[in-house]
C-alpha cells in the first residue's frame, strides 16, 4: 500500500499530465507551475492539513486550468504560433500534442481518399452520381482519422457499417431519373447522413451524450473555417501555377481536373479535420468570433427579407428559388445561434448580445412564417413535388427548433431560465435533422416515382 508521499507524488504527477495538455503553457511554465504547487502544498502541510487535505487546497488555489490557458495565451500570444503542428515530438514537447506519428496516419488517409476518389469516380461520366458518391468515398477515411484518434470500438465501428451500406446501396441502386429532382435531392441530402455517423465516432461512439454532441458541433464550425481557407490557398496557389506554366505554353487545366481536384477536395477535408484537432487548445475557436460579426448583419438581412416578402404580392407566386434561399438563410441563423451558444460561459449572465440574438431568432421566425404559408400556398395550387415537400419539411423542423430557442433564449434574457436549457434543447434536436435527411434519401425516391 502506498504511503502518503507516494499517494501526493502520484497526485502531482497526474495534475502535471493534466496541465501539459492545455497547449498554450510549456514545459517550461509546467515546471514553475509545480514549484508554486509543491510551496503551496508544503506551506499548508505546515499548518496541520494532510497531504491530501493540501494537495485539493493547493490545486483549488492554482485556479481554473482553462482560465489559465488563456491567461498564458493573451501573455505569450507569439509563442502560440510557433507550435505548429508539423513540430516533431521531443522529450520536452507536450506528449499529448500532434506528432510525426498522427502526421503520417492523416496523409496516409488524406491520400486514400484521394485516391478512392480518384478511382471511385474514374468510370463516372454523370454530374450527378459524382455528387452522391464523392462524399460517400471521403466520409470513411474521414471517420477512420477518428475512429483511430479515439479509439472507437470494433462494436460501434461495425454497427456503422450498417446505415452506410444501405446510403450507398440507396444512392446507386435506385432507378433515378437522372434529370429530376428526387436524384438531386438524394444527393443533397447524404451527406448530412454521413455527416451525422462520422460525428458518432468523433464522440467515440457516445452519440448520446450531450456535451460530446456540442463538441462536434464547435469542431463542424471550425472544419468549414479551416478547409475553406485551404481552398483558397490552394485556389490561390494552383491559379499562379497554372499561370505561369501558361506562360511557357503548358496547359495545367486537364492535369488540374483529372489528378489534381480528386485528390485535393477529399484530402482538404481530412487534413482540416487534423487542423481543428491539433489547434483546438492553442487558439481561440474561429466560429463563434465570427458569429459576433455576422449576428448583425444576418439580422438586418432578415429584416429586408421580411419585407420584400410581405411586399412581393401574391405568395403564391413567389419565385421557388426565393424560397430556397429562405431555407438557406433560416440555416444560417441556426448555425449562428448554435455556435454562439457553443462558446458562452452558460454561468454568466444575460448580455445585450443576447438581446440581439433573440432579436435575430424572432426575425427569422417572422421569415420562416412567410415562407411556409408560401410554400403552403404553391402546394395548395400546384400539388405536392418532392423539392415542395423537402422544403416545407425542413422549414417545420427549423420552425420548431428556432421556435423553441426563441422561447428560452426569451427566458434567459428575463432571468427566468438557465442558459444550460438552451444548450441541451441545441444538442438534443441536432439528430433530427439527420433522421429527416435520411428519410429524404431512402424515402423520397420511391414516394415520387423516382421523378
Amino acid at each position: 500500500m502506498a504511503g502518503p508521499h507516494e499517494r501526493l507524488e502520484a497526485q502531482i504527477d497526474q495534475w502535471r499530465a493534466y496541465v501539459q495538455r492545455r497547449r498554450a503553457i510549456s514545459a517550461a511554465d509546467v515546471d514553475e507551475m509545480e514549484d508554486h504547487l509543491r510551496g503551496q502544498v508544503t506551506d499548508l502541510t505546515a499548518t496541520g492539513l494532510d497531504d491530501d487535505e493540501a494537495f485539493l487546497v493547493a490545486v483549488r488555489r492554482m485556479g481554473n486550468l482553462d482560465a489559465v490557458s488563456r491567461e498564458f495565451a493573451r501573455e505569450h500570444s507569439e509563442r502560440l504560433w510557433k507550435q505548429l503542428v508539423l513540430v516533431p515530438e521531443t522529450p520536452e514537447h507536450d506528449a499529448s500534442g500532434p506528432t510525426w506519428r498522427e502526421l503520417a496516419v492523416v496523409l496516409a488517409l488524406a491520400v486514400g481518399a484521394g485516391v478512392a476518389a480518384k478511382v471511385g469516380l474514374a468510370a463516372i461520366h454523370e454530374d450527378t452520381a459524382v455528387l452522391r458518391n464523392l462524399p460517400l468515398l471521403t466520409a470513411p477515411f474521414l471517420a477512420a482519422y477518428f475512429a483511430w484518434k479515439r479509439r472507437v470500438s470494433w462494436r460501434v465501428l461495425l454497427a456503422l457499417l450498417v446505415p452506410y451500406a444501405v446510403l450507398a446501396f440507396v444512392l446507386n441502386a435506385y432507378p433515378y431519373d437522372l434529370g429530376g429532382s428526387t436524384v438531386l435531392l438524394a444527393a443533397v441530402h447524404a451527406p448530412v447522413v454521413l455527416w451525422a455517423l462520422v460525428g458518432v465516432t468523433y464522440v467515440g461512439g457516445r452519440w448520446r451524450a450531450e456535451e460530446p454532441r456540442m463538441d462536434f458541433a464547435r469542431f463542424t464550425g471550425e472544419l468549414v473555417v479551416y478547409v475553406t481557407l485551404l481552398a483558397i490557398g490552394g485556389g490561390v496557389l494552383l491559379g499562379l501555377t497554372a499561370a505561369t506554366l501558361n506562360l511557357v505554353g503548358v496547359d495545367l487545366e486537364p492535369v488540374m481536373q483529372d489528378w489534381v481536384l480528386p485528390f485535393a477536395v477529399p484530402g482538404a477535408v481530412v487534413v482540416g479535420a487534423w487542423l481543428v484537432e491539433a489547434k483546438q487548445d492553442v487558439v481561440e475557436n474561429i466560429a463563434p468570433v465570427l458569429t459576433r460579426v455576422f449576428t448583425p448583419l444576418t439580422l438586418v438581412m432578415l429584416l429586408v427579407t421580411l419585407v420584400v416578402l410581405l411586399t412581393a404580392g401574391d405568395l403564391a407566386d413567389a419565385d421557388r428559388e426565393l424560397l430556397i434561399l429562405m431555407d438557406a438563410i433560416l440555416v444560417l441563423v441556426l448555425c449562428l445561434l448554435l455556435y454562439s451558444v457553443s462558446a458562452r460561459d452558460s454561468l454568466a449572465r444575460a448580455g445585450w448580445f443576447d438581446g440581439l440574438q433573440l432579436a435575430l431568432v424572432v426575425a427569422a421566425l417572422a421569415v420562416d412564417a412567410v415562407a411556409l404559408t408560401a410554400m403552403l400556398t404553391r402546394i395548395a395550387e400546384f400539388g405536392v413535388s418532392p423539392n415542395k415537400a423537402a422544403a416545407l419539411g425542413l422549414n417545420l423542423l427549423l420552425l420548431v427548433h428556432l421556435g423553441r430557442s426563441g422561447w428560452l433564449l426569451l427566458g434567459f434574457v428575463r432571468e427566468r431560465q438557465p442558459f444550460g436549457a438552451l444548450t441541451r434543447w441545441q444538442t438534443r434536436f441536432l439528430p433530427v435533422y439527420a433522421v429527416w435527411a435520411a428519410l429524404v434519401v431512402v424515402a423520397f425516391g420511391p414516394l415520387f416515382a423516382f421523378a
